[in-house]
């Protein structure tokens, strides 16, 4: 899409989220700005940038952790796994890195890569910088389902409940869905049109009615209640093949489909009455988008649990790094949330003592720069 110039139309000059229901957003003087930002870093060399980071990052932590292994080891063992051929190596040392480190890996690299995009195209949907998982419900839906499956195993027979670790992520899921039905249902008008501040409102609304009957669950628990409370603080622990695959299943198309639609995503952000004068149907995608980025979010947390400030913060750094532009926005806040989840996880593995939970340390690390650049944008908003 370009301007009157042959210069492309900014989604988002210099960051800052316009009033949709106004026109967009707004340059210095009356008319809606066109020009795009100045980019600090091409798109092209942070991706090769994020890439080569996440590979060093995943080799430090196959590498790392109580049975350490050497880049040679993991080689040697990664072969003969696809391959199918013998190794002259302890049985045990190839169950550890197969079967126990490899996937939980992999776990976190697709559920840091999920949580990501999910920021960035809730944060170019909703015109809300602060907009992530949580602001329409997601992630509470999720944790609500979850902890009701826990809670029931704790208090039925095994004789009538056969648990299995698949159930929590199951409930997770399914609540997620439905909460999301909810709040696109609460937040449309009578037209069937849905604005971003009516879905951020039902959002939060419902997560404030989630989070009072989480609480009620804990109560009901009792003693029991640690299983709930560790399974919300987020962790990778115990992590299998088969939840990497239910997150990496979803998490494909839900990619795709939103990489397809960053060209629209680029124009709604001018606003929505723009957008439809330029020929986009911005309910048809607004609620493709909706439906993409929360089964993404939704797998993440039935998987993880709880992890806070993921596809809040990382989305704001690439973002700042090149600019807004959707079509390589998504892509690299994907490869960033991988980062970002990958090396908290290996740090609480393999460095920190008694392995706390990942979403604590997500929620300390990314909180304080979440804070810096909050301040900053609204220094910049009162300048302006």
């Amino acid at each position: 899409m370009t301007g009157t110039q042959g210069k492309p139309i900014s989604s988002n000059p210099g960051g800052a989220f316009g009033d949709p229901e106004k026109g967009g957003l707004k340059g210095p003087g009356s008319g809606v700005s066109l020009i795009k930002a100045p980019r600090r870093v091409s798109p092209i060399v942070l991706g090769l940038i994020l890439a080569a980071a996440l590979v060093a990052v995943a080799l430090v932590s196959l590498s790392s952790g109580h049975m350490p292994f050497t880049s040679r080891e993991i080689f040697d063992i990664l072969v003969a796994w696809v391959t199918g051929n013998d190794i002259d190596m302890p049985e045990a040392r190839v169950v550890a890195l197969v079967e126990v480190r490899l996937p939980r890996l992999m776990t976190a690299l697709i559920a840091g890569a999920a949580l990501g995009l999910a920021g960035s195209v809730y944060q170019g949907l909703l015109l809300n910088p602060l907009a992530d998982p949580y602001t329409l419900g997601v992630s509470s839906g999720a944790a609500f389902g979850a902890s009701l499956v826990l809670m029931a195993s704790l208090f039925v027979p095994k004789e009538i409940f056969v648990f299995s670790p698949l159930y929590p992520a199951l409930g997770a899921f399914v609540s997620s869905t439905l909460t999301l039905f909810l709040v696109i249902a609460l937040a449309s008008d009578t037209d069937k049109r849905l604005s971003p501040t009516s879905l951020i409102l039902s959002g939060v609304i419902l997560s404030a009615i989630l989070s009072a009957g989480l609480s009620f669950i804990k109560y009901l628990a009792g003693d029991q209640v640690s299983s709930i409370v560790f399974w919300l603080l987020g962790s990778f622990q115990a992590q299998t093949w088969t939840n990497f695959l239910l997150v990496f299943g979803l998490f494909v198309p839900a990619f795709l489909i939103c990489l397809a639609s960053a060209t629209d995503l680029n124009v709604m952000t001018l606003g929505f009455k723009s957008a439809e004068t330029l020929g986009v149907n911005t309910r048809k995608v607004r609620l493709t988008l909706l439906a993409a980025a929360s089964m993404v979010a939704s797998a993440s947390v039935a998987v993880a649990g709880i992890i806070g400030f993921v596809g809040l913060i990382v989305p704001h750094l690439v973002r700042l790094l090149t600019g807004p532009d959707h079509r390589s926005l998504l892509p690299l806040s994907t490869l960033g949330g991988a980062l970002l989840l990958l090396s908290a996880d290996t740090l609480v593995r393999a460095y920190l003592p008694g392995e706390i939970p990942v979403g604590v340390l997500t929620a300390l690390l990314a909180g304080p720069a979440f804070l810096v650049i909050f301040r900053r944008k609204m220094k910049e908003l009162i300048q302006a």
